[in-house]
């Protein structure tokens, strides 16, 4: 199996952020921020959080021409002693000939993990996208040479389709699949509705299931409900 040596420890890459930030700022483009929480932190239809309830967030800088993005952002789990999930990611978002394109690298680090635990992870992902009036489709494609945890290396490939019913009501239906190492493959589904309660207050409302219910309880199904705030 492929792996990529363990990147410089976690104080490193928020050294090197806080250094990124006033350059990216420099650069032009915007900032944008979003905070949350949730009934339980859901990842490729897989709780993160054992089924308990979550907060996250993040800050996004976009450039001016809109095909370039990164930034900082946290979640909170329950994995290997860790409360909190710390990323960093950065991506690219062209579009051609009416599809859209996002490839994006995040670093992952479970903050205060136990010793011995994994606690880190790289990932690539690719996203192609395409709207035709009120409807829209994407493929993801997500590949990690070695995952947080005891999972290795994983490849996650998912469809989703949605639909605009009003301006503010939005719904989709994703449906995944993830192979992994040291880890159970698995078919997973969610399907929900998002409703923007004011222009920047949103509330989502999904369900999720996998095929995997032996594999514990994070695995089974689950109604979540989703509240965010973007400024």
């Amino acid at each position: 199996m492929i792996r990529i040596a363990s990147p410089a420890p976690l104080g490193f890459a928020l050294v090197l952020a806080a250094f990124a930030t006033p350059a990216l700022a420099q650069a032009g483009g915007d900032w944008d921020f979003q905070v949350g929480a949730g009934s339980d932190n859901r990842s490729k239809n897989v709780s993160k959080s054992q089924t308990d309830p979550y907060a996250f967030g993040s800050a996004t800088w976009e450039s001016a021409n809109g095909l370039f993005y990164a930034g900082p952002g946290f979640e909170t789990i329950k994995a290997g002693g860790s409360k909190v999930e710390l990323n960093m990611v950065a991506g690219y978002q062209p579009e051609a000939f009416g599809y859209q394109f996002d490839l994006n690298v995040a670093y992952k680090n479970r903050a205060g993990a136990d010793d011995g635990y994994d606690d880190d992870t790289w990932e690539f992902t690719g996203n192609i996208s395409r709207s035709i009036g009120p409807a829209r489709a994407r493929l993801q494609v997500q590949y990690s040479p070695d995952a947080a945890g005891s999972n290795e290396g994983f490849v996650w490939v998912e469809g989703r389709v949605g639909w605009t019913f009003t301006p503010k009501l939005d719904g989709t239906l994703a449906v995944g699949r993830r192979e992994q190492d040291n880890g159970p493959d698995y078919t997973g589904w969610n399907a929900g509705v998002t409703y923007a309660l004011t222009e920047k207050l949103d509330l989502d409302l999904r369900y999720y299931d996998t095929s995997t219910h032996s594999a514990g309880e994070q695995y089974g199904d689950a109604l979540v409900a989703k509240i965010s705030y973007a400024f």
